[in-house]
This record gives structure tokens, C-alpha cells and sequence, in this order.
């Protein structure tokens, strides 16, 4: 069943719908009306509805959310050649391309943190209304760096309060649905450290001054102690990475409600990979370096209780759009609760890309971004690898459930 928004119902099931870490009982049924879940509750209660599917005692929960992705890359070894060689076009066709692995994973929202010549705000537009097939889409357009920093290739260069100023309305204006600075150096750039200080306090703070009186989140890459300290104090709603994050640091990001993506496949698929995959050699050294960093980071970031949103980084080298699951399943490994990962990847990942009122949990009146998965997640993360049926706004995109189409007199069986 794909194509148009109608009225069907999803019965049998376990509700798992994120808006606490437990998960119901079974027996339960949800109802779709026009892209919007209408209705939640016993399975003898049901409204009656057009396609009934049989969730066959299996959990029913909210669709995965990628906190972190580059939709205009697809796993290059070098991913900044990959940007400076591909023309508009091309670029345009791998976002395509990688959307549609994404929404097939089970990933029904993405936040894309960085695309050169705004082709990934195209794209959520085109996926909106309906051109082409993919996740929900808030995209950063282009990062805002300093002038050779970290990102340079895929984005404006910018230099001081008023130039900084300058590019964040400059996104706003090509319809950016957050901004994404640069903090601190990185991994992926030639000649710079992942631990220097870039974009100082103030052009940080005058970032967020423009991208909140817009309505805007800002996400910030920050691997360094002082960028990420910078950054907090600014007031960026999100640290990307975050590797070198302590104590002090966790809790004025706690304070402050600031967000932490762990993007823990990043660094550990270069390291794994290495220059037998092609990876440059000055990539992977520097990968090496953090690695075990963004482990400990993260088993400590647990501990203080910091707000987590599941994010990958996408599209970097060897980094599949499809990848989500297994940087979960890394999640649980390192300390963090099945319960929380998944709220991680639901609810609050949703909070993070600053869309809770439409979506990240089950309930009336939300998009119906929905999965069924074959096992309970919050009994064992893994369960997530068996996803059977997948629906974005009410729309499934694909199912191996079988339904019941209601006929006239009769309910013929039909495949979903």
C-alpha cells in the first residue's frame, strides 16, 4: 500500500509511542486519518477504517530520526573531494538517492547538517510536495565557518559579528531550516585540527541572536574543550560531536538544555575502514585520535544525565545513510538504555529538530510517522534490524504486514 493519504488501521499491536521510555501491553490498534494518527487504544475499541493491517503482536512506534546527516554524500572515501568535484546536479541526484535508503531504514526524519549550493533545502521541499520519495527533511543549507575552516567547501566563509551576521540571514533567506556552525576544526578537513578553536564566543553568539529571532535552532560542530565551551555559552541549542565535553561542560549543557548528537560512527567507520578503503591517510590519523575519546565521552555523557539526541554524520567515509539502527545498538553497548536510545531517535529527537508538535511520538493528532518492528526494542535495541513496515505522513512507503481492504459486503485479502 503506497500512494495517496487514507483511512487505515494497525491492530494487534504493542505501542511503543515514545512519550516515556515504557512500552504498552499489546492488544492495541492505531488509526491513520489522512496523514494524521486519529485515534489510539483497545483493539475491541477500533473505529473502523478502510485497510485494516495485522501488526501480529509486534511493536508499533514512531519512525526513526536522524539527527545528523549529509544527504549529498553517500560514504566517499574523501568526502570534501566528493563535494568539490560534483556539479549542482549531481549532488542533487545522490541526495535523491540516499533519501530513499534513508525513508527505507525507517528513518522518517532527517536533520541534514551541511550541502553545498542548498541542494538538500531543495530536496525537502521537492520530498514535500510529493516529486520525490524521502525522510522529513530540516536542512542547515550551508555551514557557517571561519574563513579556511572547518567546512570551508561546503560552506560560507565568514569572519567577525557583521560577517557572521550576514550569512546566517543569508541562509535564512535560501530557507534554511536551522544553522550549523563551525566551533572548533575537524576531522574531514585538510589542515585543520579537530581541537582548534574557530568561530570565537561572539560570532557564536551573534549566530544564535539571528537564527532565534527567526525562530531558528542553531547545531554546532564542536570537537575542542574551548569550541565547545564557546558554543554553550553562546546559547546553540545542539553540540555536534561534542567529543571533548567534561564534567563542567556536561553540566552547564545541562542547565542550559543544551543537546548533545554523539555521531559515534563517524570516527569509529574511518578507524575501522582506514587507508585500505581509501580513506587519506591524514583523515584517519586524525580519526584515531578521537576515537576513544567520543567513547568515553559518551559512557560519561550518560552518567550526568545529558540531553541526547541519535544522530550518525551520515554520508562521511563509510558512513551509510541506512546506519541509524547500529549507531543504537553503539549507544546501548557504550551504557545508554534501550529505553533512552530510542526516545533518543524519537521524542527528543524530534525536540532537537525543533518539530515535537508534528512528529517523534504516537499521539492523536501527530503526523503519522510510523514503524512496526518485528521484536521490543526496549527489551533488546537489535530488534530495530527487523523493521517490516514503514510510513511517513500516513503514507506507507513499504510493508511485508499483509491487510484486509474493506470491499463491498466482504474483506478481500490483499498484499500491503
Amino acid at each position: 500500500m503506497t500512494g495517496p493519504k487514507g483511512r487505515w488501521l494497525l491492530k494487534n499491536a504493542v505501542v511503543f509511542d515514545a512519550t516515556d521510555g515504557s512500552i504498552g501491553a499489546g492488544g492495541d490498534s492505531v488509526l491513520v486519518d489522512d496523514g494524521i494518527i486519529a485515534w489510539i487504544g483497545p483493539d475491541a475499541d477500533a473505529p473502523a477504517a478502510d485497510v485494516v493491517i495485522d501488526a501480529g503482536g509486534r511493536t508499533v512506534m514512531p519512525g526513526l530520526i536522524n539527527a545528523h546527516v549529509h544527504l549529498a554524500n553517500d560514504g566517499a572515501a574523501d568526502l570534501a573531494a566528493q563535494v568539490r568535484d560534483d556539479s549542482t546536479a549531481t549532488a542533487a541526484y545522490r541526495a535523491v538517492a540516499n533519501a530513499l535508503v534513508t525513508l527505507d531504514a525507517g528513518i522518517t526524519t532527517v536533520k541534514d547538517c551541511g550541502a553545498a549550493d542548498n541542494v538538500v533545502i531543495d530536496l525537502g521541499r521537492a520530498i514535500e510536495a510529493g516529486v520525490v520519495a524521502g525522510p522529513r527533511v530540516v536542512a542547515a543549507g550551508r555551514v557557517i565557518t571561519m574563513t579556511g575552516g572547518h567546512g570551508y567547501f561546503m560552506g560560507v566563509e565568514a569572519d567577525g559579528v557583521d560577517a557572521v551576521r550576514t550569512a546566517v540571514r543569508g541562509q535564512l533567506k535560501q530557507g534554511a531550516g536551522f544553522i550549523k556552525a563551525m566551533a572548533t576544526g575537524g576531522v574531514l578537513t585538510s589542515g585543520v585540527k579537530p581541537t582548534q578553536t574557530a568561530l570565537l564566543r561572539e560570532e557564536l553568539e551573534t549566530i544564535v541572536q539571528e537564527a532565534h529571532h527567526a525562530g531558528r535552532r542553531v547545531s554546532t560542530h564542536a570537537i575542542g574543550r574551548d569550541g565547545i565551551e564557546n558554543a554553550i555559552l553562546a546559547g546553540v541549542d545542539t553540540i555536534e560531536h561534542g567529543f571533548h565535553l567534561d564534567a563542567e561542560l556536561f553540566a552547564l549543557a545541562i542547565e542550559r538544555g543544551t543537546y548533545l548528537v554523539p555521531t559515534l560512527s563517524a570516527v569509529h567507520g574511518i578507524v575501522s575502514e582506514g587507508e585500505s578503503g581509501g580513506i587519506p591517510t591524514w583523515i584517519v590519523d586524525k580519526a584515531k585520535t578521537e576515537a576513544d575519546r567520543s567513547t568515553a565521552m559518551f559512557r560519561a555523557a550518560v552518567e550526568a544525565g545529558m540531553n541526547i539526541a541519535a544522530g550518525t554524520d551520515a554520508g562521511t567515509p563509510y558512513n551509510p545513510h541506512d546506519g541509524l539502527v547500529e549507531e543504537m545498538v553503539q549507544m546501548v553497548s557504550i551504557g545508554l538504555t534501550s529505553a533512552r536510545t530510542l526516545l533518543s531517535a524519537t521524542r527528543d529527537g524530534a525536540v532537537n529538530a525543533g518539530l515535537s508538535e508534528l512528529t517523534g511520538t504516537l499521539e492523536v493528532g501527530k503526523a503519522a510517522d510510523i514503524i512496526v518492528v518485528d521484536g521490543d526494542p526496549v527489551a533488546d535495541i537489535t530488534a530495530l534490524r527487523s523493521i517490516l513496515l514503514v510510513a511517513k505522513d500516513g503514507v506507507i512507503h513499504r510493508s511485508s504486514l499483509q491487510s484486509q481492504a474493506a470491499a463491498v459486503g466482504a474483506r478481500n485479502e490483499v498484499a500491503a
